[in-house]
């Protein structure tokens, strides 16, 4: 079989609806492997038979209620003689499947947030690491031990083929040995979270990590080698049988492929994480992304894609875009780019990417050795005179900029970083020595970084005018839009217990002024320690809905005209401000808390009601008070169970956000937080962004009231939810409510800017800093990127 040495694409296997996550090559059938997605699905996909090149998938498991995050194949046994494949999600669970059944043979049970990682050994053992900062040890169907040691979550773990030791990785930086249970080593060195582990031999193994490095280490202790080429974070590892070479995957698009120590050859995919790899018994790569799709590439000549199909991925690839704020492109002048001339002169190394500006657009070509031209890999969005963060990593590190210096002609390039901060001669200076060049080059060098950082703008650009909140946000009416109150417009409500109605969110007054903004401090988005609540409301309508649906309620639920006057009373006297009528009675609040118990199909206008009236203190002291509190909370939740429907499932939340306006709601909420959150977070995965808003108003409700306070178990709740959430919000009003709520969470608190980076939190929403429609979302995740920093 002809071999190329290089690697070009074999196939693309659609399947997955979200992002694939985890991959394993199988022991059965041959050739074959095993996916698994947020879609919440594993699927088993068997090679065809030649000569077409492809994968059909043979088998779909599904068992977890949220994303499978991760996978590995359990050996054979006489009971089991195909093996058995495990599954760990944001369930906090791990299901195991045969390969007959695709509902789960068991699911253990034990870890208190998401398993992110799983690793199989010896006699079926399983050892699982987890975002609750433990790694656990299964057997049998039972946890044998918990291994306790890391302060982060654990985002890796392996088990060494010999003398009875596991490794975890996790984001306090840190990678640990044990035995038995015991830590016997801890090995530090990366400057991230460690994501990857992938096992070369008894005695070594790799890490990787998000400062952009990978490490081969000796069990030992010692870090024999550090290599450098992935310029974001790196997700992924796998080594081939040689026990040499391997390949990495991660948020720079890429996948590389080592040979001898070096980065031989880098291959771009069309989508920006390259979540995960996996080496299949023939050589080939399997690897998985976040558009969803698995994509197969191989060596071997006999099984690469045909020309039509390599030249159709080629175009797929042309036609992304790629922003320069992930640091893959460094810092890029327009003006002083070259033309497409420039593609006539050949690169210097496999994968070196040179851009070129055609018109007014900017393009990035890579170069590929094998075919001996430069392959477009997208065109470039945002790039500008003037950077506004840092954002171009270079050997773990971040820098204003990473220039490319060709010092001498026909040799290889070197790279500069360099902070804005620096001595441009002191650098320059230090760069020389570095790379055993001569002195002779400082003005050279020293003269190339000051004329290429003129007009370098430090730390985030200055935020526009317009409510944060509110802006010019105006969520479309249609499915899922509110079925009563008009124009979906949500204004949030001032603090304290009188309901607000138009006023600015942080500030009480009216919409902010370009002026004020620029008198006041850089953060204006967060701490958010007053609550947020929603306002907008047509009361004829929403009378005219309830007497509409009560004329044909079932006879036993039918409101008399007394009742139903008394619950348009109530309305009236909570529905604004100046209102002519006298505060509610109880008599009308009983009245209303009944009719709230309608059946579920037509519930939602007393839903409405509740919502708008708990705002009134005298109405929040009622249903919130100790009498009636856990009632209402349980009977919310009841609506809010995700086979419920969606206008309840909203009005639910609104309701519960609404609570927070009063000090009896608030008491509630917070006594009741855990199941509060926990019902709410299954509701993130509807897809309806006016549930989506309602849940991160909710969230950021919780925020608020636990910034000044030291509990860790609620926050760590809190940052959960919100980063769960954040997987599947689109709507942008939500991503930068749910962004706003994270800045509160960890805002002045060490300890929990530790456990949101440890959950992934800077990778996960560092794609929101550069939106600029609207403008609020780009700034506040800065500003929350920036604590975490």
């Amino acid at each position: 079989m002809a071999s190329s040495n290089t690697y070009k694409l074999r196939c693309s296997i659609p399947g997955h609806e979200m992002d694939v996550r985890g991959l394993t090559a199988a022991f059965f059938p041959e050739g074959s492997f095993v996916s698994v997605s947020r879609d919440r699905t594993g699927r088993v996909w068997v090679p065809n038979s030649s000569p077409d090149k492809g994968f059909t998938e043979m088998h779909c498991m599904s068992g977890h209620s949220n994303f499978v995050s991760c996978v590995c194949i359990i050996a054979p046994n006489e009971t089991y003689p195909r093996g058995l494949v495990a599954t760990g999600g944001n369930d906090n669970n791990i299901c195991v499947f045969t390969l007959d059944q695709p509902q789960p043979l068991f699911t253990l049970k034990g870890h208190k947030n998401t398993v992110c990682t799983l690793s199989s050994g010896k006699f079926g053992t399983l050892l699982s690491g987890s975002w609750d900062t433990t790694a656990k040890v299964w057997l049998n169907e039972k946890c044998m031990m918990t291994l306790q040691g890391h302060t982060a979550a654990v985002w890796a773990v392996i088990i060494l083929p010999e003398q009875g030791l596991m490794l975890s990785g996790s984001a306090d930086k840190t990678i640990k040995l044990w035995k038995a249970g015991r830590c016997e080593n801890t090995f530090t060195g990366h400057e991230d979270c460690v994501r990857g582990l992938a096992v070369i031999s008894s005695t070594e193994f790799l890490s990787c990590s998000n400062d952009t490095s990978i490490r081969k280490w000796l069990v030992t202790g010692e870090c024999l080698q550090v290599y450098y080429s992935h310029t974001n974070y790196i997700y992924s590892l796998a080594v081939f049988p040689n026990g040499q070479d391997f390949i990495s995957t991660g948020e720079d698009r890429t996948l590389r492929i080592w040979r001898k120590g070096e980065c031989s050859q880098t291959i771009r995919l069309p989508a920006q994480s390259v979540w995960c790899c996996c080496i299949l018994p023939n050589g080939d790569i399997a690897v998985g992304a976040s558009d969803g799709i698995i994509r197969v590439f191989t060596e071997a000549e006999d099984r690469m894609a045909s020309v039509e199909d390599l030249q159709a991925f080629e175009d797929e690839l042309s036609k992304a875009t790629i922003d320069p704020k992930t640091g893959d492109l460094g810092d890029i002048k327009m003006e002083d780019l070259p033309g497409r001339e420039h593609l006539n002169e050949p690169g210097n190394r496999d994968g070196q990417t040179r851009l070129i500006k055609d018109g007014q657009k900017v393009e990035a070509y890579q170069w590929s050795v094998s075919d001996g031209r430069w392959v477009k890999i997208g065109d470039v969005v945002g790039g500008s005179n003037q950077q506004t963060s840092k954002s171009v990593m270079y050997e773990g590190k971040e820098y204003d900029y990473v220039f490319t210096i060709d010092v001498n002609e026909g040799g290889p390039s070197m790279k500069l970083p360099y902070n804005v901060s620096e001595d441009p001669w002191l650098t320059a200076h230090n760069f020389l020595q570095k790379n055993d060049l001569s002195p002779m080059f400082l003005d050279q060098v020293a003269n190339f970084i000051i004329e290429n950082t003129k007009g370098h703008v430090v730390g985030p650009a200055q935020p526009v005018s317009g409510d944060p909140f509110t802006g010019q946000h105006n969520s479309t009416d249609g499915v899922g839009s509110p079925p009563l109150t008009g124009g979906a417009r949500y204004i949030p409500g001032s603090s304290g217990d009188r309901p607000g109605f138009g006023a600015d969110p942080f500030t009480g007054g009216g919409a902010y002024s370009s002026a004020a903004l620029r008198e006041t401090t850089t953060n204006i988005y967060f701490p958010k320690t007053d609550g947020v609540t929603f306002e907008q409301a047509n009361s004829s309508q929403i009378i005219g809905k309830l007497k509409e649906l009560n004329g044909g309620a079932p006879q036993e639920h039918k409101l008399s005209e007394e009742v139903l006057e008394s619950v348009e009373r109530l309305l009236m006297s909570v529905c604004g401000p100046g209102s002519s009528e006298p505060p509610p009675t109880m008599q009308q609040i009983n009245d209303l808390w009944r009719a709230a118990h309608w059946p579920e199909d037509i519930v939602f206008p007393v839903l409405d009601i509740v919502r708008l009236a708990v705002r009134h203190p005298q109405v929040n002291e009622t249903l919130c008070g100790e009498a009636e509190g856990v009632q209402m909370c349980n009977h919310l939740l009841s609506l809010m169970r995700p086979e419920g429907r969606p206008a309840n499932q909203m009005l639910a939340l609104r309701t519960l956000c609404n609570c927070f306006s009063g000090r009896h709601g608030r008491a509630l909420l917070m006594a009741q937080r855990e199941a509060v959150l926990a019902r709410a977070a299954d509701l993130a995965t509807v897809c309806n962004k006016n549930i989506h808003i309602a849940l991160a108003t909710l969230v950021l409700n919780y925020a608020g009231c636990l910034h000044s306070q030291p509990d860790l178990e609620a926050k760590a709740q809190c940052l959960s939810v919100a980063s769960r959430a954040l997987e599947t919000v689109q709507d942008k009003e939500a991503i930068f409510r749910l962004l706003v709520a994270l800045g509160t969470t960890v805002a002045s608190d060490q300890t929990a800017q530790d456990l949101a980076r440890s959950l992934g939190v800077t990778s996960q929403i560092s794609k929101y800093s550069s939106v600029s429609d609207p403008s609020k979302v780009g700034e506040c995740c800065q500003l929350v990127l920036k604590q975490l920093q």
